[in-house]
């Protein structure tokens, strides 16, 4: 008789095992998908359950606010970006804490990139202007309207973005789970 090891069920056996260990050294490294991962993935670490779901019922709150903030011309963006520093600390050590750091990442790089998409279009357009004004030359203009329009897909980009994470957090909070 011989000795038939199915080596892909060997191989397949190892990486589970692997996992496992992995998954208690660092639950929350990408791959550590074993139950003893995904429990501390998503323990609250001193939190209490009434505290918890106070916190994500916060959350829920305030990625509403930010998706509502799209049909108020962005005038609500400044309601949840304050609403997230005031609580924030109160999460410190648990998996909401990431939601929070999350909610301000996007709310500031989204501001970044909507100042410098705008400023590119005030640029371009101060050379239109000029161009108009003096009629030095038809390739200004032509430049004017390229930045313009590089302005124009920086500031789309950015709303696509921040719809984006907001969606994707929004969806975390919902598996009970921390973002990136």
């Amino acid at each position: 008789m011989s000795n038939n090891i199915d080596p892909q069920k060997d191989t397949n056996t190892r990486r589970t095992q692997t996992a496992d260990i992995d998954a208690r050294q660092d639950p929350l490294r990408v791959g550590a998908s074993t139950e003893y991962g995904m429990a501390h993935h998503t323990s609250t670490r001193g939190i209490s359950d009434k505290k918890q779901r106070s916190l994500i019922g916060y959350n829920y709150l305030t990625y509403l606010l930010y998706v509502v903030s799209y049909f108020t011309a962005g005038l609500l963006w400044v309601v949840p970006i304050v609403m997230n520093y005031s609580k924030r600390q109160e999460a410190d050590g648990s998996w909401l804490a990431t939601h929070f750091d999350w909610q301000i990442k996007t709310f500031w790089y989204s501001i970044v990139w909507f100042v410098i998409g705008i400023i590119i279009i005030l640029f371009a357009l101060s050379g239109l202007g000029v161009s108009m004004i003096f009629e030095a030359s038809d390739n200004i203009a032509i430049g004017s309207v390229l930045l313009i329009g590089f302005g124009l897909v920086i500031i789309a980009v950015t709303f696509v973005w921040h719809l984006y994470r907001i969606v994707r957090g929004w969806i975390a909070l919902t598996d009970k789970r921390p973002v990136p």
